[in-house]
């Protein structure tokens, strides 16, 4: 067979997305399936089976990371790996991540089917608790791996009823024994849905995904006084509530001041004592500002800080910053082989930039690591109602599958 013919099966990709979205299914069509929770447990436990049926064997690491291996005709060469994770949000679709997942086991049952061998072998993985939703941060599972996280902190960490990391692994039967970081690797790939509208816009089949979005996550604490609402003059005030809405509102002005891509947001907001007609005297929000330039976003990082400074002067107040989490901009170095797969196979394709991360993004610290993007509807992902076309699934696998093999090599 000539390897421009060697294609995926569409219509088994999308046969297995549809059936591991029943484990967790919402009624408006999405799933909710927390890292490390029983149903979470249900998809790995699939996952495997699925593997194991065209004869991989399966590993997991101490972080509850699964590896899917198919041999090589060359063992001693690292690896050529794909993965992502099958946690949701709680009100997720049925492709962020999934399809990075059952886009691989797609990739194995092809070359299990037509009984191709390559040279390096073949990884199939999937990483612990990508969402950051039950238990924080986000990508952890690949964070631990390439040693952005301490294993025993992260372990240690808790979901919002106490239970801990380490516990949750064991409950569901993955707190594996294989030792972080250990597998040889030379290389690692990620399929994934867009999450945004770039590529749907611009009619485009593949996003090869040169360089990943940085991100510099604050939580943020002002301390105001509470006072009576009817009998506080304005000029006596130490309103927490005003002087944060503030500092939200600055924060689009420096996503506006760092065009196109300056990106800035706050998703979640505790305000006290919550009373109608109490002046609030301590309010708690988050603050996520992102740039795929460094430099970029080391001045959003700058304008921020001064301004909370400038705001806690102003109106009286303290205002405390927690910048508790950064994310580097990343570079893909092997999305070149992502081009070259899109091009042998005639998809129409665009250079693009992940808005989000993902776990090719903390891989591409220790590996050379690509990513390919598909396009979802109106650029719609965290949410029930999150579609890609099994024809575009179909396509974004072709390319995964061909970016691989340009790396393993197909032995003739």
């Amino acid at each position: 067979m000539n390897n421009n013919e060697l294609l995926v099966s569409g219509e088994r990709l999308w046969q297995s997305l549809m059936e591991m979205g029943k484990i967790g299914a919402t009624e408006k069509g999405g799933c909710n399936r927390l890292a490390l929770t029983q149903l979470d447990k249900q998809a790995r436990d699939l996952f495997c089976q699925w593997c194991e049926a065209v004869g991989c064997t399966i590993s997991v690491d101490k972080m509850g990371n699964i590896f899917a291996r198919r041999e090589g005709l060359d063992n001693s060469l690292g690896a050529v790996c794909t993965g992502s994770h099958l946690d949701t949000q709680p009100t997720g679709g049925k492709f962020d991540g999934v399809f990075g997942v059952l886009s691989g086991v797609e990739v194995l049952r092809t070359l299990h089917d037509l009984n191709i061998q390559t040279r390096a072998p073949i990884e199939v993985s999937v990483w612990t608790n990508e969402e950051g939703s039950r238990f924080q941060p986000a990508m952890q599972g690949s964070g631990v791996y390439v040693g952005r996280f301490n294993l025993e902190e992260e372990w240690a960490k808790t979901d919002v009823d106490g239970h801990t990391v380490k516990q949750a692994l064991e409950d569901i039967g993955y707190l594996g024994d294989q030792e972080i970081g250990s597998r040889h690797i030379q290389a690692f790939f990620e399929a994934h849905i867009e999450q945004g509208p770039i590529l749907e816009d611009e009619d485009k089949q593949i996003g090869v995904v040169r360089l990943g979005q940085g991100i510099r996550w604050y939580n943020v604490t002002v301390t105001g006084r509470e006072s009576h609402a009817g009998s506080t003059p304005m000029h006596l005030r130490a309103d927490a509530l005003a002087s944060a809405a503030n500092i939200i509102a600055y924060i689009e002005d420096i996503a506006q001041a760092h065009k196109p891509n300056g990106l800035a947001t706050t998703g979640f907001m505790q305000v006290y004592p919550n009373s109608r007609n109490t002046i609030p005297g301590t309010v708690t929000f988050s603050v996520d500002l992102r740039n795929p330039d460094a430099e970029v976003l080391a001045s959003m990082d700058q304008m921020f800080n001064e301004y909370c400074e400038q705001i806690a002067t102003q109106r009286q107040v303290n205002v405390e910053v927690d910048h508790f989490w950064y994310f580097a901009p990343v570079t893909f170095s092997a999305s070149d082989n992502v081009k070259v797969a899109a091009q042998k196979l005639g998809y129409s394709h665009m250079d693009i930039f992940a808005g989000a991360g993902h776990d090719a993004c903390y891989m591409a610290d220790i590996v050379p690591s690509g990513m390919v993007f598909t396009p979802c509807k109106d650029g719609i992902s965290h949410n029930e109602i999150e579609f890609t076309t099994p024809e575009q699934c179909e396509a974004g696998c072709n390319v995964l599958l061909h970016a691989m093999l340009e790396v393993a090599e197909v032995v003739e």
